[in-house]
């Protein structure tokens, strides 16, 4: 059979072409060694809707909450991601305060733990309570938090699991130079970094300098987007979150800052809530998905 090649064929495949060969130069290497995920928390607490979305959408990963463990036996939540060829990237714990004492904060995120490893899930995310919006802190309160992290990290290393720091908003790390001290203070050994482009941003930070700062204690990461917008009260955020390639993160940089320091693993997004009304969590799936493949060449 002869194929004959028409011009429109012609015009689509040259198009296709010069389409690929404005992606970024990281984008190929990238493309085998990164795994995408997407976080529950944009459902609230309607778990199992979240695991039907984010499956169907195409992300491999999923990330739940500490509700989760009230929902869910962790055999049945480990069939179930199973049946949905998702992996458990993480659990988000839930949060500690060096204003009270440690152990028994400590145990209940080691318990949190154990259900992450009967589950078949990876790593946990833990951060500090949060207070209202600019959030201030000491020097001390920093070390004290990093030694608490330690300790917590090192339970839930003897059970498997890996314990990741989120830097956040309203906590301790809400200023890039705290992440410094409580990183600074803790154990690289038991306490991991979940760096987070969205709250790095909105911190007064650059996520692709904390890349090659942090590159060697990230284990996972956070893609995730901000915009400047009002108030809505005294103590709340001048700015709400938005789906990938919507906001001021620059991810070119970010992957760019990936690329340069070889980091590979799981890349979660995340989206508290969806920004505009009368679009579904599952369409902000989607505009975040199709930023990736389009933009970078990503295959989530």
């Amino acid at each position: 059979m002869t194929l004959q090649l028409t011009r429109r064929s012609f015009l689509t495949a040259l198009g296709a072409s010069a389409a690929a060969s404005a992606l970024p130069s990281f984008a190929a290497e990238h493309a085998a060694k990164l795994k995408f995920g997407y976080a529950a928390i944009t459902w609230g607490n309607a778990e199992r809707q979240a695991i039907d979305d984010i499956a169907a959408v195409g992300y491999k990963g999923i990330q739940l909450r500490a509700p989760a463990l009230k929902e869910f036996k962790a055999a049945e939540l480990k069939d179930l991601l199973a049946q949905h060829h998702l992996t458990f990237t993480a659990l988000s714990s839930g949060d500690v305060t060096v204003d009270k004492p440690a152990e028994d904060q400590i145990a209940t995120h080691v318990s949190h733990a154990q259900f992450v490893k009967d589950a078949g899930g990876l790593y946990m995310q833990i951060l500090d309570t949060g207070k209202p919006y600019p959030r201030t802190a000491t020097k001390d309160e920093c070390v004290r938090l990093g030694k608490m992290l330690t300790e917590l990290g090192k339970r839930t290393a003897d059970i498997g699991i890996p314990l990741a720091y989120h830097n956040h908003m309203n906590t301790l790390s809400e200023h890039p130079q705290n992440l410094d001290i409580i990183l600074e203070n803790s154990d690289r050994e038991y306490v991991k970094l979940l760096l987070d482009t969205g709250h790095m941003v909105a911190g007064g930070g650059d996520p692709a300098n904390a890349i090659d700062r942090y590159h060697d204690r990230m284990i996972f990461l956070h893609l995730k987007d901000v915009v400047q917008a009002p108030a809505t009260a005294p103590g709340r955020y001048p700015f709400k979150w938005v789906e990938l390639g919507r906001g001021k993160v620059d991810f070119n940089a970010v992957f760019a800052a990936l690329d340069r320091v070889r980091w590979n693993g799981w890349a979660v997004v995340e989206l508290d809530s969806v920004p505009e009304p009368g679009r579904t969590k599952k369409e902000s799936a989607i505009i975040s998905r199709d930023y990736l493949e389009q933009k970078f060449g990503f295959k989530v």
